[in-house]
């Protein structure tokens, strides 16, 4: 099984912690994983922004890039759901148009464009429904002895169907206490370009994220994205909180050996 790791752009420029525990968590059950180095965005700023053909180019550079391997793993839904959701729709709009990049006229732009989505979608997987879809695994002899509850992200949730597969994983953590979130389902408000276009209707959002976090009284706020745990972390970090926001892959990658400190 040849895996490459799509670590995003989130992660690597502010949270590369979230990648390397994606390594060493996956290492440990047994895949080999490599790193495309020539990987870039996935275009999804652009994309959610209304640059549609400035999008194109990172659809075919995604597709060479990740050429050859069995699966692509992220961990972040909301980069997966760009990939798989939005790439089909990306390539039928070109076809429709006839091509792409603003009319550049490639003949085959529309058909280059199908191919790239039709490859990549099939094969991205966002961590968790990696673990328990393709792996079989829930439990990953993950240790964290401390108080958690799961924020759910708005793509794992709508977009991937992920349901119930990131509680799954972290119920089976030996020594974790893990708490309902109230109103889990809700938006934490971040949404991408949506806190820049909307910031008092998406920091009254995470405020109320945070408040119903807090309430559980568990030490931990875990999510599998995060741009939404930076938003809720920085509310929280403005309100003084002692919660910590965590990725679940730092979580899952624990051990009672080397424990997440």
């Amino acid at each position: 099984m040849r895996v490459a790791l799509f670590v995003t752009c989130v992660n690597d420029a502010v949270y590369p912690a979230t990648g390397i525990a994606t390594v060493k968590l996956l290492e440990r059950l047994g895949v080999e994983v490599a790193f495309p180095p020539g990987q870039t965005c996935c275009g999804q700023p652009q994309f959610n922004t209304g640059y549609r053909h400035e999008t194109e180019p990172l659809v075919r550079r995604m597709a060479r890039v990740f050429a050859g391997y069995d699966h692509i793993v992220t961990p972040s839904g909301s980069c997966a759901a760009m990939i798989r959701d939005n790439y089909p729709r990306i390539a039928r709009k070109a076809v429709a148009e006839g091509g792409s990049d603003r009319g550049r006229g490639a003949e085959g732009d529309g058909a280059e464009l199908t191919e790239a989505a039709e490859t990549l979608a099939p094969r991205v997987y966002e961590l968790t429904e990696f673990i328990v879809d393709v792996l079989g695994v829930t439990d990953v002899g993950a240790y964290f002895p401390h108080t958690v509850t799961y924020h759910p992200s708005c793509h794992g949730v709508r977009l991937l169907g992920l349901g119930d597969r990131p509680r799954r994983l972290l119920a089976a953590v030996n020594g974790i206490g893990l708490r309902e979130l109230p109103g889990a389902e809700e938006c934490c408000g971040f949404g991408g370009t949506f806190a820049l276009k909307n910031p008092d209707v998406s920091a009254a959002m995470g405020t109320d994220k945070v408040r119903n976090a807090v309430s559980t009284g568990a030490g931990v706020l875990c999510g599998a994205d995060n741009s939404c745990l930076m938003h809720i972390g920085g509310i929280l970090h403005r309100q003084n909180s002692p919660m910590r926001p965590l990725h679940i892959a730092e979580i899952l990658s624990s051990t009672e050996a080397e424990p997440y400190v």
